[in-house]
């Protein structure tokens, strides 16, 4: 059953349509992409893990919690060393890069930039309350949780948004639909 203007059935009969301008992918095409972004958020917990929950027995007397959002950023900006201040929020703004990345290709229904959005801040929450209550030399902070966020909405507008669409199109559902008369009209 083709239609006269040349449109696959394949793509017609499973009601997904890519973005437009895109070519849907292959199946086997979406699979690897999806293992390839489980293997690399597993990869990304570990790293997140050994950075976040490692205790720091000497740094113990210098912590202190922050929940008033933008005193540690304040902070980091008024210190001398330019590298510091970079190597601070930088890595904290790149440590939230992989959720806007990886989070759209594993989870389709998390596509969106409020639904990545409120799952990092909600991940990086809990990532900061665990190190302030149950790590030596770690304490929460308000801020490394609005600089990953951040990281993650760059991530999702650079690449996530493309790649999660790529890999899980978008259905057409019965009401986004036309009648049959109303696509010759539109020519």
């Amino acid at each position: 059953m083709r239609r006269s203007g040349g449109k696959d059935t394949a793509v017609k009969e499973s009601g997904a349509r890519p973005a437009p301008g895109a070519e849907p992918m292959a199946p086997f095409l979406r699979a690897l992409a999806v293992v390839a972004a489980f293997a690399a958020t597993a990869a990304f917990s570990v790293v997140l893990a050994r950075l976040t929950l490692e205790p720091s027995a000497a740094s113990e007397p210098l912590t202190h919690s922050n929940v008033q959002p933008g005193a540690s950023i304040r902070d980091y900006l008024s210190q001398p060393a330019f590298r510091d201040t970079v190597k601070q929020l930088g890595g904290n703004v790149l440590l939230g890069v992989p959720f806007g990345v990886l989070l759209p290709v594993l989870v389709p229904k998390a596509r969106g930039l409020v639904r990545v959005l409120l799952a990092t801040a909600l991940v990086m929450v809990l990532v900061e309350l665990v190190q302030g209550a149950l790590v030596t030399g770690r304490a929460f902070d308000i801020d490394d949780v609005i600089l990953n966020t951040t990281g993650a909405v760059l991530g999702y507008l650079l690449v996530g948004r493309r790649l999660g669409r790529a890999v899980h199109p978008r259905r057409r559902h019965w009401w986004h639909r036309r009648p049959r008369g109303a696509a010759a009209s539109d020519s």
